[in-house]
């Protein structure tokens, strides 16, 4: 796990090493235990490095194999790389290390571009190709590791987080892009890729391979899309054919991401995903296992711990157990923190417990396994069984989803930036795709492959990275989700949502965690605003700064003040709070540009 950036240059101009020496400090959190610079022809790559597999230097970056003429940066893990490496010593290919790095570079020499078919993993890789000046960029399935690409007067950059190309240079495009501005207030702060709140900045989408020639043209092909139907030889399966199949699946996945020269610890919420992964774990031998649970103070009847189930599930499998209860008081300085260690701005709650509790995760392991995406896989939010039948997908799906209609959005954005109800439109073209058979699938599609990409997924990311900590998520294994995907939608909707996996289960874990009210990771501070934590938000979105950006509609802001409490969106979040996060982020990522343009 580390970060990666790269300067492609596609004139005579050589690429840039300060805009690479840069961007390489800004993600140095994600890689404290090394880094790395090469210029190799017109292009300029960047490594930091998190050392997780092969901790000698023979595993450093960026890694150059001069023999096949291939220069390589990665961020990510590749679990199945021994049997990749088994593979190619068959072909052949001799290796200098035993990274999984390595076998990427030997496997891109052997296969092309459809390595990426082979491999089991999180990744986002650049290979620089000597002899064509060819550049090749990939991201893994599910987008678990980011990838971002900024276009220059002379070519082209990308990095592992969009703050990253920002401190590039001021080459880069800042204008924000209205189409992007509508996602982020109306489709949950989820901002659908390519697109980012930058017009100049956009990010690969997952599963995706992106091929740059030394003149600039590029070719871009999507290479994995699941099918949300069973296939023909699984229409007779019974509910316990399925049932053992995913079982099978879920303990290859949690096992497969024990791979490591590391201790690896798990995130223990107390909820059914993260205790079926320790309970899996303990099965597969896993020993002196370190588990981690944070909690926060109760504001009025919002409870902020779930200590008492992650408590049932340390002491029913004997791990070490690490509570980490944090007072009001402490969030508040952290609050800045994790929006500097945010991407794009990101509204759940969720991100301040992450960055605190990734804190102090990472004095005891560098590798942590999480629940993440269990919800979106196995159909465990409310908004999903009345899909089921619905007529109208979309409008069922928006009812639940969505924080504003289009009519509100009226309300919300400046003239300049309404436009068309994009958010609506991408949904709506989403659902019509081929591929889904249902209502339910079609919902459970768009949020495997589009939201959880762009908020759990890239929350975890960049929260556990903020302090140099490699999240790992077993419920996103490929061939887990691909199984799931083609797995009947009544049993994934089964006893109020993820009833298969609550099956599987109570033959692992004790009943009190299955069966109690969903949770989540609550920070009631930031659902209900008040005292300091207002006050924070009160300053940004009034101040000059934000207004003079032009984006929101002042009378808005003023209404959202006047009842912060009261502005709630239908999945129970602060619309104040949306706000807020918009004019901090922006305040901490992109001030710096306007100063120095100011200045000029």
């Amino acid at each position: 796990m580390c970060g990666i950036a790269g300067d492609l240059s596609f004139t005579s101009n050589p690429s840039s090493v300060e805009a690479l020496m840069r961007m390489s400090d800004c993600l140095s959190p994600r890689g404290p235990d090394g880094k790395g610079l090469v210029f190799r022809g017109s292009a300029g790559l960047a490594h930091r490095r998190l050392k997780i597999i092969d901790l000698s230097e023979a595993g450093r970056q960026p890694m150059e194999d001069a023999e096949l003429g291939l220069t390589l940066v990665f961020n990510g893990c590749i679990y199945n790389h021994r049997e990749l490496r088994g593979e190619l010593e068959g072909k052949g290919y001799r290796f200098f290390s035993t990274s999984d790095s390595e076998v990427i570079l030997k496997g891109f020499h052997a296969w092309g571009t459809k390595v990426v078919d082979r491999l089991n993993g999180m990744f986002a890789f650049a290979i620089v190709e000597r002899d064509s000046g060819r550049v090749t960029l990939a991201r893994d399935r599910l987008g678990i590791k980011p990838l971002y690409l900024a276009d220059t007067p002379d070519g082209l950059r990308f990095a592992s987080s969009l703050p990253a190309l920002l401190a590039s240079g001021d080459d880069i495009d800042r204008t924000i892009d209205p189409v992007a501005l509508h996602h982020y207030f109306s489709f949950h702060a989820v901002v659908p890729p390519p697109r980012t709140l930058f017009a100049g900045v956009r990010k690969l989408p997952p599963a995706t391979v992106l091929e740059i020639e030394p003149d600039g043209q590029r070719r871009e092909q999507h290479y994995w899309s699941p099918h949300y139907a069973p296939r023909d030889d699984e229409t007779s399966l019974s509910d316990t054919d399925w049932r053992e199949r995913i079982e099978a699946a879920l303990r290859a996945s949690v096992k497969r991401r024990l791979v490591a020269d590391v201790p690896v610890g798990v995130l223990l919420s107390g909820g059914l995903d993260s205790s079926l992964i320790v309970a899996l774990l303990a099965e597969a031998g896993a020993t002196g296992l370190n588990t981690f649970s944070i909690g926060f103070e109760t504001v009025g009847e919002e409870k902020g711990d779930e200590f008492e189930y992650s408590d049932i599930v340390a002491d029913a499998f004997g791990t070490t157990h690490h509570k980490i209860p944090v007072e009001t008081s402490q969030a508040l300085p952290a609050l800045s923190g994790a929006i500097q260690a945010m991407s794009e701005p990101m509204t759940s709650h969720d991100c301040v417990g992450f960055y605190l509790l990734s804190q102090e995760v990472s004095k005891h392991v560098k590798v942590v396994q999480s629940g993440q995406g269990a919800d979106e896989v196995f159909a465990g939010y409310h908004w999903y069984p009345p899909m089921d039948g619905a007529n109208d997908a979309f409008d069922t799906y928006a009812q639940s989803f969505f924080d504003r209609d289009h009519a509100e959005m009226g309300d919300v954005l400046h003239a300049a930036h309404i436009g068309e109800d994009h958010a609506a439109a991408y949904v709506r073209a989403h659902f019509e795709e081929a591929g889904a058979i249902d209502a339910v699938n079609k919902a459970l599609r768009i949020d495997t492959h589009v939201m959880l990409v762009d908020d759990p997924v890239k929350r975890v990311d960049n929260m556990t990275m903020a302090w140099g900590l490699e999240a790992r998520v077993p419920f996103l294994d490929h061939e887990l989700v691909e199984l799931a995907a083609r797995c009947p939608a009544r049993l994934k909707l089964a006893e109020d949502g993820k009833g298969i996996l609550k099956t599987i289960a109570r033959d692992h874990v004790p009943h009190a965690v299955i069966d109690r009210p969903k949770g989540y990771f609550p920070v009631p501070a930031l659902k209900y605003l008040r005292g300091p934590y207002l006050e924070m938000v009160r300053d940004a979105v009034t101040s000059s700064a934000f207004r003079d950006r032009g984006l929101i509609q002042p009378g808005y802001i003023d209404q959202l003040l006047a009842d912060p409490e009261g502005q709630i969106t239908r999945l129970r979040g602060s619309k104040l709070w949306q706000v807020g996060v918009l004019a901090l982020w922006l305040a901490e990522h992109d001030a710096p540009a306007r100063a120095r343009a100011r200045a000029a």
